[in-house]
């Protein structure tokens, strides 16, 4: 089995069994040293937490396999008895809003453990990738924001980043409740606390935010490996990380041969263009690395300046017949983000993110001579590469010496047109159902008054109908472990990236797409709308503030019952022919639609049934709808967008100062064409 355990407020990566025996038997936070009863409670409940009003409260915890275990809390009290295994779970009766209280649960003539300042209100989950992570510190006004944080009724707490390759049962002991105060809100993620506060102005309650969030991590690790076998198309991946946790190493053996596999499928590669095969070695095309100066995108080569994308890295090291026949560990500096790693054509191991990597070689692996080292480097964001510290980069010998691998380094760009290699599926933040075991399984069938998800950065190569299959999935999934109607607020994402000039196609537009098909067919979900919030030069927008409002105005419609209240600005219900153009109706709009900055609202496109077949359209306003004219033969038109683009101007509004969101949707014939037809 394989664990990460990167926390958030240490920059590591743990890989050991011990992380996984720390976490099994950690006692929870609260409980006294001296506490006979120390670890009857499961970590999730400790000092400060929060725990859901009107509706009964699973608490569980360990104790001796048949002890008979009671839990006290608010003047009630609930008993359960432990298991074979010793795990035993108790449902304690609805209580109002309130507190603070003290739990208590205690074996019958035995132990006992409470924990204290115990509030009851309504309590959230908060998941996604790093625009969920992103801390108060980080967004607008934030010295200000941080000083005057002093609210008792909001308490977080932030699950540690864990992966593993089946379901845990607990979160690390180390992972607090914390109060909102100047100290602790810093670190708070700002989409989460900003939601709770602005909520709470309306909905007068305690708030508890679960915070279970991981920057750069793509929908499939946040969902279980029965959702992911739902969706279909998984099935071979899962089934190799099945076989990871019962043998890494024949299962290391299996992605080996499918990854070379994948790079000989690409168009283009000959039969022996294998950069990892020693006896394949050409200077074909290599070129010497300088890794001194960084990442790729510093090293002064026009080709790689914004270049992201896939890079082959290659060194070759002498060794003398002693030294080979040692046991040895390979360490490379700093890699961003994700690698596949070759010693002697034997594949050694594969890690995402960007911190230096170490990985064992085999034993008979090395050999008197020349010893090739081929490293291929996927980067998606920024910095990418091999780089850091050169005194990192060696082979560690079994008798404490080590091979200086600081120098001769050579590299080799592969073409855009190869695209993205597989993922390994037993990586973290890209894997399959990784991240759910780490930190969705643990939060057992904690009781939630809803979700927040803000993802789909890690998603944007994908088809919009596939992304939408996995967030419905992944939506259901939840709802399996949380309750059959867990409401989930979706944010829709920013915009990032440069201003369109023209219409064309955009992978995180069909995102943005995806998530608005997904709010708009439950009725248990919403939308929140950030298109117009967002940063061209900063995929993590700063103001988090606005997002949390729209956000606790999103609740307040479909959780809350504010049937009044539009939830996220004018929504699209009817496209259809008129004319030359088409004729768009919103509902949900308060008043009426307004313009920002001009006449007439900017962003429609009129397109044809393919790809490329886009125009900008002229738009008028009239009152609830929106009538489009463009230099489309009418009898092309077949589909309508607004705010197509990654970074796009949106400029359409209501009285109620929200934006109309982006959206694709077909045109209907007119109506007097419908009635012909009847």
């Amino acid at each position: 089995m394989m664990i990460q355990h990167a926390a958030p407020k240490v920059s590591m990566v743990r890989r050991s069994a011990l992380a996984l025996l720390a976490l099994a038997f950690a006692a929870p936070l609260g409980a006294s040293a001296t506490d006979a009863g120390a670890g009857l409670l499961n970590p999730l409940f400790q000092d400060h937490a929060i725990l859901q009003r009107d509706q009964p409260n699973h608490v569980w915890g360990d104790a001796k396999a048949g002890d008979k275990v009671t839990v006290s809390f608010a003047g009630k009290q609930a008993t359960a008895r432990a298991d074979a295994k010793g795990h035993w779970e108790a449902t304690l009766p609805a209580v109002g809003a309130g507190g603070p209280y003290q739990l208590t649960a205690s074996v019958v003539g035995g132990a006992s453990q409470s924990i204290s300042d115990v509030l009851v209100g309504d309590v959230w989950l908060c998941s996604g990738q790093s625009n969920m992570v992103l801390q108060v510190k980080r967004t607008l006004d934030s010295r200000s924001e941080i000083q005057n944080a002093d609210n008792d009724r909001i308490r977080m707490l932030t699950l540690d980043n864990v992966s593993s390759v089946t379901p845990l049962d607990r979160i690390p002991a180390a992972d607090h409740w914390l109060k909102t105060t100047p100290e602790n809100v810093p670190e708070f993620s700002a989409a989460c606390y900003y939601f709770a506060r602005e909520l709470q102005k309306t909905v007068d309650v305690p708030m508890g935010l679960v915070v279970s969030a991981w920057g750069g991590s793509r929908i499939e690790p946040w969902m279980s490996a029965q959702a992911l076998r739902k969706v279909g198309g998984y099935d071979g991946a899962l089934d190799l990380l099945e076989q990871y946790a019962r043998d890494p190493q024949r299962a290391g053996q299996q992605w080996d041969a499918q990854w070379r596999a994948w790079w000989h499928a690409r168009a283009g590669v000959a039969a022996n263009d294998e950069p990892w095969n020693p006896a394949h070695v050409s200077q074909a095309g290599w070129q010497d690395a300088p890794l001194d100066k960084g990442a790729w995108q510093r090293w002064g080569k026009p080709e790689l300046a914004s270049f992201t994308g896939t890079v082959w890295y290659r060194t070759i090291v002498k060794l003398t017949a002693a030294q080979a026949k040692q046991g040895a560990t390979l360490h490379l500096s700093t890699v961003n983000e994700a690698d596949q790693t070759w010693v002697n054509g034997h594949w050694v191991g594969t890690e995402y993110g960007g911190q230096p990597r170490s990985y064992a070689i085999p034993a008979g692996l090395l050999h008197e001579g020349d010893n090739l080292i081929a490293i291929n480097v996927l980067n998606t964001y920024r910095d990418g590469g091999l780089y850091g510290d050169a005194a990192q980069r060696n082979i560690q010998l079994a008798d404490g010496s080590a091979v200086s691998l600081a120098d001769h380094w050579q590299y080799r760009v592969v073409p855009s047109s190869y695209g993205h290699p597989p993922s390994v599926p037993w990586q973290s933040t890209q894997g399959l159902s990784t991240i759910y075991n780490g930190m969705i399984a643990p939060l057992g069938d904690f009781v939630f008054r809803g979700a927040l998800w803000y993802q789909g950065e890690s998603n944007t190569g994908d088809a919009s109908a596939h992304y939408q299959a996995l967030l419905e999935a992944l939506r259901a999934d939840f709802r399996q472990r949380f309750g059959a109607q867990l409401p989930m607020l979706i944010v829709q994402l920013a915009g990032y990236g440069a201003a369109p000039t023209h219409p064309s196609e955009s992978g995180t537009a069909g995102i943005r797409e995806a998530q608005r098909l997904a709010a708009a067919n439950d009725a248990h979900s919403a939308l929140a709308v950030a298109v117009d919030i967002g940063e061209r030069t900063d995929i993590h927008p700063a103001n988090k503030q606005e997002l949390g409002r729209r956000l606790a105005r999103a609740a307040r419609q479909v959780v809350y019952g504010e049937k009044n209240l539009p939830p996220s600005g004018p929504v699209p219900v009817s496209v259809q022919r008129d004319g030359d153009g088409a004729s768009i109706r919103f509902k949900d709009v308060t008043d009426a639609l307004v313009v920002y900055g001009a006449d007439h609202p900017a962003g429609f496109e009129l397109c044809g049934a393919q790809a490329g077949s886009c125009h900008y359209a002229d738009a008028q306003v009239h009152g609830d709808s929106v009538s489009l004219h463009a230099s489309l033969p009418a009898g092309d038109i077949a589909r309508v967008r607004y705010c197509w683009a990654d970074s796009p101007v949106c400029t359409l509004y209501d009285h109620s100062g929200l934006p109309a969101g982006p959206f694709e949707m077909p045109v209907s014939p007119n109506r007097s064409t419908q009635d012909s037809h009847r």
